[in-house]
């Protein structure tokens, strides 16, 4: 290894320790729900694009993991954002529930 690709790794080793001290624990739920709620709705298949994704144990898991997950966010991020991710929860439910009763040809 050059001196050049050391000193080019070195820094790199240092920008990345330096956003690790700036990155704050909420931001990291919050980006956290808002993937896991993107991957549940895939999971439902509900939607021609998703329908080979059906997995509704995996759904279930990202209902459950919001579910949970949420209510640690209350006294740490503004009320509106919290509102939006009980508001998925429920949307997740309900969609949950679509699926659930299509059949059991999906999943079940």
């Amino acid at each position: 290894m050059s001196e050049s690709e050391h000193e080019s790794e070195e820094q790199l080793a240092q920008q990345l320790a330096e956003e690790l001290r700036r990155l704050r624990i909420e931001d990291v739920l919050i980006q956290t729900l808002i993937t896991i709620s993107s991957i549940g709705y895939r999971r439902l298949g509900l939607t021609e694009d998703t329908r080979d994704d059906r997995d509704l144990q995996q759904a279930k898991l990202a209902i459950d993991t919001m579910t949970a997950l949420t209510p640690v966010l209350e006294d740490v991020v503004p009320e509106e954002l919290i509102r939006d991710f009980n508001q998925s929860v429920a949307a997740l439910q309900l969609a949950y529930a679509q699926a659930a009763g299509e059949g059991a040809d999906g999943e079940g």
